[in-house]
C-alpha cells in the first residue's frame, strides 16, 4: 500500500476504488480568457463541474486521474475549488504537453541554449511532486508527456527526457500522449528506455484510438501499460472497434495491462459545450459506466477484467512507487 497524492490530501492506494486514468477537469487558455473575459465564468464552470463529478460518482467511479499539465492551461486552484465539493477524488499530474516546440520561456533556458544552465524543467516536475503546486500545497503524483504526428522534435524529446529524470528522482508514474497513426508509443518507449525507465511505469496513452493489434501488442511485449482512454471521441475510431479491441487484447491475456478512460473534460475553451452536444455527445465522463461497460460484457469481456482494468491495474500503477 502506498500514499498517494490527491488534490484535497493523500489517500492509501487501495482506497483509490474504481479509477478514470486520462481526464481533464478544465482545460484552459488563459491568454484568451484574461483579454476576452467572457469565455469564462468561474461560478457557472465550477458549479457545472461538480455536478458532472457528483453524477460521475453516482454511476460508480471514486477516482479520476487529471492529466492536464503545462500547455492545456492548468490551474491548480480551479481544480481545488472543484475538488473541495466533489466527491470524485482527483488527481493531479505534472509535465508538458506540446507537439512541437516549447514556449520561449523554456526554449531559452538549459543546456546548449541562450541563457545555459541546467534542464529547468525536471526540476519543476519535481517540485510539483514533492512540495506541490503554484505555492498550493497540492502534489501532483503523475508526469504527462506527449508525442504527435511532428514526432520527436528536439522540444519534444526534451519534455520527454525531462519527465523520466523525474519519474527517476520520485517514483511517480508516467502518462502519455500518442498519435497512433504514427506509432509514436514506440519512439516514447525507446527514449525512455534509454533514460532508464522501467516500461512497467508507463501508460503509453490513446492506444485505444488503434485496432492495430500488431501495434498494440509490440508496446505491451515492450512492458507497458495501454491507455485505452479515448472512449467517446468517435472521430478517432468508432465506438464498436474500440470495444473490440480491448475485448481481443483482454482475450489474449493483457486486461491486467490496460487501463479504460475517456479523454474528456468538465469544460475545454478547445472544445465548446455546443459544439461537444452536437457532434461528439459520448465524449463524456459516464460513457464507460453507462456504455462501454456494457458492451465489453456484450463482447465477452467478464466483470473480473473490468475490474482488473478500472481498479486492479491504477491501484498497481501508483503502489508501484
Amino acid at each position: 500500500m502506498t500514499r498517494v497524492s490527491t488534490v484535497t490530501g493523500g489517500t492509501d492506494s487501495d482506497r483509490l476504488g474504481r479509477v478514470l486514468m486520462h481526464e481533464h477537469v478544465f482545460v484552459l487558455n488563459h491568454e484568451y480568457e484574461l483579454n476576452y473575459p467572457e469565455v469564462w465564468d468561474a461560478r457557472r464552470r465550477t458549479d457545472d463541474a461538480v455536478a458532472k463529478l457528483v453524477r460521475l460518482k453516482e454511476a460508480g467511479i471514486d477516482t479520476i486521474v487529471d492529466l492536464t499539465v503545462l500547455g492545456l492551461g492548468r490551474d491548480i486552484r480551479r481544480v481545488r475549488a472543484v475538488a473541495e465539493r466533489s466527491p470524485v477524488q482527483i488527481i493531479a499530474a505534472t509535465g508538458f504537453y506540446t507537439f512541437s516546440e516549447l514556449p520561449g520561456y523554456l526554449r531559452l533556458r538549459g543546456p546548449g541554449r541562450m541563457l545555459g544552465g541546467e534542464e529547468p524543467m525536471t526540476g519543476m516536475f519535481v517540485r510539483d511532486i514533492e512540495e506541490g503546486i503554484a505555492g498550493t500545497g497540492i502534489k501532483a503524483a503523475i508526469l504527462k508527456c506527449a508525442t504527435d504526428v511532428p514526432g520527436v522534435t528536439p522540444d519534444v524529446e526534451r519534455v520527454l527526457r525531462s519527465v523520466a529524470r523525474a519519474h527517476l528522482r520520485t517514483g511517480v508514474p508516467i502518462s502519455t500522449h500518442t498519435d497512433v497513426s504514427t506509432q509514436r508509443g514506440l519512439e516514447q518507449q525507446k527514449i525512455f528506455a534509454e533514460e532508464g525507465v522501467d516500461p512497467g511505469r508507463v501508460i503509453i496513452g490513446h492506444s485505444g484510438d488503434s485496432d492495430d493489434l500488431g501495434y498494440l501488442q509490440r508496446l505491451l511485449d515492450n512492458g507497458s501499460y495501454l491507455g485505452m482512454d479515448r472512449f467517446g471521441l468517435e472521430a478517432k475510431l468508432p465506438f464498436e472497434k474500440r470495444v473490440r479491441t480491448v475485448a481481443a487484447l483482454v482475450e489474449r491475456g493483457y486486461a491486467g495491462r490496460m487501463v479504460l478512460s475517456h479523454d474528456a473534460s468538465c469544460h475545454s475553451h478547445n472544445f465548446p459545450d455546443a459544439y461537444r452536444s452536437e457532434h461528439l455527445p459520448d465524449w463524456r465522463y459516464t460513457h464507460i459506466t453507462e456504455d462501454v461497460i456494457p458492451a465489453l460484457l456484450e463482447a465477452g469481456v467478464s466483470q473480473a477484467d473490468i475490474d482488473v482494468m478500472l481498479v486492479d491495474n491504477p491501484r498497481e500503477i501508483f503502489a508501484a512507487r
